[in-house]
């Protein structure tokens, strides 16, 4: 219980922000949803410090808004901007926008899974539920198409620079069973309410990058997932007025915030390969995962329970068919 109210209570000042973010120039970002939230504000810095960024969204037409406002924004910008439409809850979707900017690019220094969703009750087309499908799977299918060349990228850039970045939360807390999700004996996780299903979803990301952390001293690419903070964002739209009002207002912190938290996940220099597979709290500093989630992570073997590798291969063994 300690960790999670530091995790919403007496956060330390964030160590970056718009105002010490380093330049960016020459740099390639790509953040999925990033048109609205803590995704638009994390790019505003990016593209502000003259980083190229790639903006993933579903919403063409509100990409090219947004690009028109980041533009007006910072006129004076040595950076890109650029819109691709992908939906992460359709594999074959995702297929199609990693190869549009596979296309175009020779570098990819940072990849943002930043999208999420909380949905209950629809599936993807490939029949996986849907929050499941959007939170993991596609993010999962876009670093591996993604992976050589941010391997490429890696071998020359500094030490730890390339990076991908997976969207954990305080629901991982707070809304998941002691294990920090349930599998089936395939992997898959099992079907739960809304808040589970989102819960669960995020507890992934944390296996995700736990999982492909393994790989960094052969490829030099670092994984951390980061739990952004409690934020005012389109993640609550579905809520109740009531709910808004009394969980925003006394609780919930501007989205500028996540975005804090995502920069120093994405470029600060105390993410050493030897953090690669960490944990991120808000607004940017290592943090520690729930101890059955902890469990998880580890193998029979050493003492675990194996629910993160049975969940990182059945995530494998989905997106097989898209690479």
């Amino acid at each position: 219980m300690g960790t999670t109210f530091s995790q919403f209570l007496f956060i330390p000042k964030p160590a970056l922000t718009s105002e010490t973010c380093p330049y960016q120039i020459g740099r390639v970002f790509f953040v999925t949803g990033g048109y609205s939230g803590i995704g638009f504000e994390l790019i505003s810095i990016l593209y502000e410090h003259n980083a190229t960024v790639y903006i993933a969204g579903r919403s063409s037409s509100k990409g090219e808004e947004v690009i028109a406002k980041l533009k007006q924004n910072s006129p004076n910008s040595a950076g890109r901007l650029h819109f691709l439409t992908i939906d992460l809850g359709n594999l074959a979707n995702v297929k199609a926008g990693a190869e549009a900017f596979l296309a175009n690019e020779h570098r990819l220094d940072v990849l943002v899974n930043n999208a999420g969703i909380l949905l209950k009750g629809t599936n993807d087309p490939q029949h996986n539920e849907k929050t499941t499908a959007t939170n993991c799977l596609g993010p999962a299918l876009l670093y591996k198409l993604f992976l050589p060349l941010l391997s490429k990228t890696a071998a020359i850039s500094s030490t730890a620079t390339v990076r991908v970045t997976w969207a954990a939360s305080i629901a991982i807390e707070v809304n998941v069973p002691p294990a920090g999700m349930d599998v089936d004996d395939t992997g898959k996780p099992k079907a739960q309410d809304a808040l589970t299903s989102y819960g669960q979803s995020k507890t992934g990301n944390v296996f995700l990058a736990r999982h492909y952390a393994k790989d960094t001293a052969q490829n030099g690419i670092v994984h951390v997932a980061f739990n952004p903070g409690n934020l005012r964002s389109n993640l609550q739209r579905h809520w109740s007025s009531l709910d808004i009002t009394l969980m925003k207002k006394l609780l919930f912190f501007p989205a500028v915030y996540g975005a804090y938290t995502e920069l120093w996940a994405a470029i600060a220099p105390d993410i050493t390969p030897d953090k690669s597979g960490a944990y991120i709290f808000p607004w940017g500093r290592f943090g520690v995962v729930p101890a059955g989630i902890e469990k998880s992570l580890r193998e029979e073997s050493d003492g675990g329970t194996g629910v993160a590798v049975k969940f990182a291969e059945w995530v494998d063994k989905e997106i097989a068919p898209y690479l």
